[in-house]
């Protein structure tokens, strides 16, 4: 399997994830344009995409759907909640309403050899999830968005073999900055996003013996730098059972403006 970000941040994010035979965007919330681009960094076609699965709908996950059904036609998958919210988005435009497939939290569903699980966040989104895919050998573990995460969001993205993990802001940063009062709160509550230092708590939590790749993503502009993110989590790895070299993990930051390199696992 293979797991590459195509864009990552508070501007807008999008996910390739794939096998020899299935190709799978996670969100899609930059312009066509620029996910056209990207695809073709990594050898692909806007055609050899199956599948399309919305975590939930804010505008930097959703932000390009509506041109991109227009000109490739490609199936939506997401909770029903989701899907309803996207349909209202708008920016959406006129889109072919029978591309949308509702799906339910907890439940695998299957695009092709892949199979596909949906697991509840917390997010203030109308039923949001973040995802894990697998081939029934290899297993990619994608969650942004989170807030906060529970035990068993850590049992159902554990044994990854290669994973996207939220690191969004710098808590000190995030409460100097020019943020309004609750726009501050929103983003530390359960709701928001998880900080650099329990974005690498989650990290730890889910290490393994046979991690071919970590992605550090969906990092605030505004609230953190890359450097910085990179830093709290390996500070955060310290100690943990595997390594504490994060090059063993192939540990690295998505790119918040160009395609990350790809991790085949």
């Amino acid at each position: 399997m293979r797991l590459c970000s195509l864009y990552s941040g508070s501007s807008g994010n999008s996910i390739y994830v794939g096998s020899d035979n299935t190709h799978i965007l996670v969100d899609i919330g930059m312009s066509t344009k620029k996910i056209v681009g990207a695809l073709h960094e990594i050898s692909l076609k806007p055609e050899d995409i199956d599948a399309i699965l919305i975590t939930h709908e804010h505008t930097d996950h959703i932000a390009g759907l509506g041109v991109f059904l227009r000109k490739y036609g490609i199936p939506v998958y997401g909770t029903n909640k989701t899907l309803e919210a996207v349909s209202h988005y708008s920016n959406l435009g006129k889109v072919d309403f029978s591309l949308f497939h509702g799906i339910e939290p907890e439940e695998s569903f299957q695009i092709d050899d892949l199979w596909v699980k949906p697991i509840s966040t917390w997010h203030d989104a109308a039923d949001p999830v973040c995802y894990t895919l697998t081939d029934g050998n290899k297993k990619v573990s994608i969650a942004t968005d989170l807030g906060d995460y529970d035990e068993h969001i850590v049992d159902s993205l554990s044994g990854a073999d290669a994973m996207l993990i939220e690191a969004n802001h710098d808590i000190r940063m995030l409460e100097v900055g020019p943020y309004p009062y609750q726009l501050k709160q929103r983003i530390l509550s359960k709701h928001g996003h998880l900080s650099n230092e329990r974005g690498g708590q989650l990290v730890r939590a889910l290490l393994n013996d046979h991690i071919k790749g970590i992605y550090l993503g969906h990092l605030s502009k505004e609230n953190n730098y890359p450097e910085l993110a990179f830093e709290a989590v390996k500070a955060e790895l310290f100690g943990n059972p595997y390594s504490n070299d994060c090059r063993d993990f192939n540990m690295s930051v998505a790119c918040r403006s160009e395609c990350s390199a790809l991790i085949e696992c």
